[in-house]
């Protein structure tokens, strides 16, 4: 897979997956770990049984657990189903595929259990290995591990293949609903920005953590970002025309900190003597001018918008909330608070 933006941990909550993971695996008997499109885990193992524990660390035969593992992932993908195989050992596995935008991104894989003898079936072994006097002497000294591996019916086998299948669709496509929710909204608010294609679902900067509270929080930033750049429309028009580009700049990157050599680059001008122009443009110094224009912002937005003190902070490059309260109160003689309340009072 060339694509690099299609990784699990931006799909699936790895940390909730474990600690769902860890319970699936305990009710049903069965070892489970999530892998990517090479068969590399990219979850922990859950209730891995001791013979498995054993083959794993080994260097020799590890490499084997990973091709079955890739192996039984491209067969389910193949089939848009779960695969039910033996692994080199001959023991039961299932490969369960997780496919986004019908790209193959991973699969759950599930197993490490033993069919009973009046269960067996014609399942295919993946991958085998050349015969070895050393992975003999490897089995013989796991042999009580291997007999000690849980037993199931194929029955008991295929309905938790099927329920492991319904689940891994049910998290995709929440997935992929959250960010295309999000990208219809920003698409709505900023009809200037393209709308992401369904390729970048995945890439999507919302993080799979939280679930509903990422959603709020993206959508919240969304409304943020859109309500800055309704801000201040009429922008400030510079008697020396000299200093606009520096007006310019500046009322357009409103959520940035920009230093007086910012804007002085912008002019072409020494940064010594856009401060002598300047002061004599604005009649202060730009170390005064500029909070205070972030404060005038800081005040549209509490009266134009529900956004907390923490986000108006923020968006607008203070480098923390108490900061942005104490550079309020200076020019305002009240908090962002108070100041929003008693606007909404006087309506």
């Amino acid at each position: 897979m060339s694509n690099p933006l299609f990784k699990l941990e931006n799909i699936i909550d790895l940390e909730k997956w474990h600690v769902l993971q860890d319970s699936l695996a305990l009710v049903t008997k069965m070892a489970i770990i999530t892998v990517n499109y090479k068969g590399i885990p990219v979850s922990r193992h859950s209730y891995c049984q001791p013979f498995c524990q054993g083959v794993r660390k080994d260097d020799v035969l590890s490499p084997f657990c990973q091709k079955c593992d890739a192996r039984g992932g491209l067969e389910a993908v193949r089939l848009n189903a779960p695969y039910i195989y033996k692994c080199h050992f001959n023991i039961i596995d299932i490969a369960v595929p997780i496919i986004i935008d019908n790209q193959y991104i991973g699969a759950v894989m599930a197993g490490q259990i033993r069919l009973r003898d009046s269960d067996q079936q014609q399942l295919e072994q993946l991958v085998s290995r050349p015969p070895s006097a050393d992975t003999e002497l490897k089995f013989q000294a796991l042999e009580a591990e291997y007999a000690s591996l849980p037993t199931l019916t194929y029955d008991e086998v295929s309905t938790t293949a099927n329920m492991l299948f319904h689940l891994c669709n049910y998290i995709v496509e929440e997935a992929i609903t959250k960010n295309a929710t999000i990208q219809m909204y920003k698409k709505t608010l900023l009809p200037e920005a393209p709308l992401s294609p369904a390729v970048d679902y995945a890439a999507s900067p919302v993080p799979a953590v939280g679930g509903l509270q990422a959603i709020q929080n993206e959508l919240t930033n969304t409304l943020v970002e859109h309500s800055i750049k309704e801000l201040s429309v009429s922008q400030y028009r510079a008697a020396n025309p000299l200093l606009q580009p520096a007006f310019d700049y500046l009322y357009q990157h409103k959520n940035k900190n920009l230093t007086l050599a910012d804007l002085a680059r912008q002019c072409h001008i020494s940064p010594s003597y856009f401060s002598r122009i300047f002061t004599r443009e604005t009649g202060e110094n730009y170390s005064a001018f500029a909070p205070r224009l972030k404060i005038e912002w800081a005040k549209q937005l509490l009266k134009a918008t529900e956004q907390p003190v923490n986000r108006i902070s923020d968006a607008l490059g203070f480098c923390d909330a108490g900061y942005f309260i104490k550079t309020f109160k200076k020019f305002e003689h009240l908090t962002p608070a108070v100041y929003r309340s008693r606007y909404r009072d006087e309506e």
